[in-house]
């Protein structure tokens, strides 16, 4: 019986150690952004140690993710579109942000906004995640003169999709099944990241 009634007490204990990560995280990276704010530096103004937030989180990026209450499946979503190299990669992209927003019931604002008031800039936060994690990841990976530039032109794509879909909900790109929607805008995302320079992704490109 002892046994059993010692259980809830370390539960609670580890329950009110993750809240208190989540909070000193928050207010670390409102006031740091992304790039400034290190694991190190959450565990310390949590009063934990740095091992404790790997093991409620694993990483950085997925402690980031749960601050902001993103969905806890796209850290690793993210990860798996870069491993599988520049093959496919465009398709593999499309696939990850449509499921990933499909499966999330909410409007990428809320999505991104909900645990953040306005004051606190969580659209900065956001576009330096976007940045660091997979603008240049895509620029490293593409390693070209004009990688960035690149890059960016998939941003624009996946915006533009996902206002379409998302937001202002244009027909039929709304409503069409994520497989066509991959199979028709993953090619013009590999375009941006591997078609001839000064190409455009428009049908008479190749001509």
């Amino acid at each position: 019986m002892a046994e059993q009634s010692a259980r809830p007490g370390r539960w609670r204990t580890g329950a009110e150690s993750k809240q208190r990560i989540l909070d000193a995280a928050r207010a670390l990276f409102r006031e740091h952004g992304y790039g400034g704010t290190t694991v190190r530096a959450v565990a310390a103004e949590a009063g934990v140690d740095p091992a404790m937030v790997f093991y409620f989180f694993g990483n950085k990026q997925r402690l980031f993710a749960a601050a902001i209450e993103m969905s806890a499946q796209l850290p690793p979503a993210i990860d798996a579109v870069f491993a599988g190299g520049l093959d496919g990669l465009g398709e593999r992209i499309v696939r990850t942000l449509l499921e990933n927003l499909d499966a999330s019931g909410r409007t990428p604002l809320a999505m991104f906004t909900r645990s953040a008031p306005a004051e606190d800039q969580s659209d900065t936060l956001i576009r330096e995640y976007v940045d660091r994690e997979i603008t240049q990841r895509l620029a490293k990976l593409l390693d070209t003169p004009d990688a960035a530039d690149r890059a960016g032109m998939v941003n624009v794509q996946l915006l533009g999709l996902t206002v379409a879909r998302y937001v202002v909900r244009i027909e039929p790109i709304a409503s069409s099944p994520v497989d066509e929607l991959v199979s028709r805008f993953g090619p013009l995302v590999q375009h941006c990241l591997i078609g001839a320079a000064g190409q455009t992704a428009g049908p008479d490109a190749d001509r």
